[in-house]
């Protein structure tokens, strides 16, 4: 079964003004179904097939006169010197739209990229399902329900268990990526730091208490936290900060790009597991966050999410830069609104009036109101 994603009409717009366009995110979320949709006419490839690999390296120059309108290749970086030859074809044919690159991978990838293809190349990054993708399917989950089951494309179109599908996500995870990526010989170290990190979602970021709680260096740990980034696994909300008098905390927060993967990872295999659960608010507010974030990454653009946290315990949880003004996000899991939940939002709207855009509270409530010009919203209703 085939999702539509929100991202197609940005993919297949840059296809009209780039030669190369590169689609990375996670694992499974979707990036070669979405490239064959959107180009039902290109070849496929997958760099993943030994067999096709070896081939390809043996003599790329025939692969290329065998696909002269270019090609999709996906996890293109485990050969990459094939950007090469595609530099040396876009340059002379100059013909739009003819590679489609895939990967999940980032950091790689885009150094890789920007050597061999720089202005010629479009990059989109593809997360999960959004909640919308979901609602146009007919599912209309509470609260709970997308907090345990995620957002992975597979446990809707193939009507996968949860727990299982991220056991093996996990499991296949460690395997293919991060041994790869690191060399981790012993797992075991590796496999407590990513649970610590998933018990710390939404929390300031302690590296060094990470390290003595794992076992390993500090050095070790900003490794790990690179290789959990690069492959799209965690992703940093860093603090926002201009010319204000006051002394801002320096450390970013740290956030899943899935919340059914840090679900799984905290022993949460159903929705009576969640109701109680110490982190729920935490895993509430990182969904909040995706969809902002998704949203952002499906219209082409970068990540522009900051936090807000003084040492007088005043904060927002979300701060979206738009050039010089700001849109405010506060985000509480409750089903019940309360004139408490806009102490920050009132506090930094005092600090920096001038800059203020939009304010809004997303809470789990059905009622929507504007109150002292903050928004009130169903985190269902975020994009919308």
């Amino acid at each position: 079964m085939w999702i539509k994603r929100d991202i197609e009409a940005e993919l297949l717009e840059l296809a009209l003004h780039y030669p190369v366009v590169m689609i990375t995110g996670p694992r499974q979320a979707g990036k070669t179904s979405l490239a064959q949709r959107c180009f039902p006419g290109k070849p496929y490839f997958s760099m993943e097939n030994p067999d096709l690999r070896e081939q390809i390296t043996a003599d790329p120059r025939a692969f290329f006169s065998a696909n002269p309108d270019g090609a999709i290749i996906d996890e293109f970086q485990r050969y990459p010197d094939i950007l090469s030859y595609i530099q040396g074809i876009v340059d002379v044919k100059k013909q739009k739209g003819q590679f489609i690159l895939t990967g999940s991978k980032y950091v790689s990838m885009l150094s890789q990229v920007a050597q061999s293809l720089a202005g010629r190349v479009a990059i989109l990054k593809l997360l999960p399902l959004t909640i919308g993708e979901i609602s146009n399917l007919g599912i209309a989950y509470k609260t709970d329900d997308y907090i345990v089951n995620g957002f992975y494309p597979g446990i809707y179109s193939e009507e996968l268990n949860p727990a299982k599908a991220y056991r093996n996500y996990y499991e296949t995870y460690l395997e293919c990526d991060i041994r790869r990526l690191l060399q981790v010989k012993d797992l075991i170290y590796f496999q407590r730091f990513v649970k610590l990190c998933v018990g710390r979602t939404g929390q300031l970021l302690n590296a060094s208490s990470l390290a003595n709680e794992v076992g390993v260096s500090s050095m070790t740990i900003q490794s790990w936290l690179s290789a959990l980034q690069a492959t799209f696994i965690v992703f940093l909300v860093q603090p926002w900060s201009a010319n204000i008098n006051k002394r801002m905390v320096k450390t970013p927060k740290l956030y899943f790009y899935d919340v059914g993967l840090a679900s799984y990872l905290l022993g949460i295999e159903n929705v009576s597991h969640i109701e109680t659960h110490p982190l729920r608010g935490a895993l509430f507010e990182n969904m909040v966050i995706l969809e902002l974030l998704k949203k952002r990454f499906n219209a082409g653009l970068d990540n522009n999410l900051y936090f807000y946290r003084d040492n007088h315990g005043n904060e927002v949880d979300v701060l979206q830069e738009s050039g010089y003004q700001l849109n405010l996000f506060e985000i509480k899991p409750s089903q019940t609104y309360t004139s408490h939940f806009l102490k920050g939002l009132d506090y930094l709207r005092k600090l920096i009036p001038d800059r203020i855009s939009d304010s809004n509270m997303i809470y789990s409530g059905e009622q929507e109101m504007t109150i002292n010009g903050h928004r009130i919203i169903n985190f269902r209703n975020l994009s919308v």
